[in-house]
């Protein structure tokens, strides 16, 4: 049972960084499409914006090592 609840873990986490950057982006591309000079600042706020993103599903999976141990 630990290893569905870890693997439930992992996904879940996987699949709200996967639409947690899809939105960052998605936001993203659609603010620079309406003002193009401020490009270089969204592209690095965005690239921000996905770095915390991306830190959910390394916390899901240090969970499921908790976890399994």
């Amino acid at each position: 049972m630990e290893f569905i609840g870890a693997g439930l873990a992992i996904m879940g986490a996987a699949i709200g960084a996967g639409y947690g950057d899809s939105q960052v982006v998605a936001q993203a591309l659609e603010s620079m499409a309406r003002q193009p000079e401020m490009s270089g600042q969204l592209r690095s706020t965005m690239l921000l914006g996905v770095a915390f993103v991306e830190a959910v599903p390394i916390l899901g999976i240090v969970i499921a090592l908790i976890m399994i141990l």
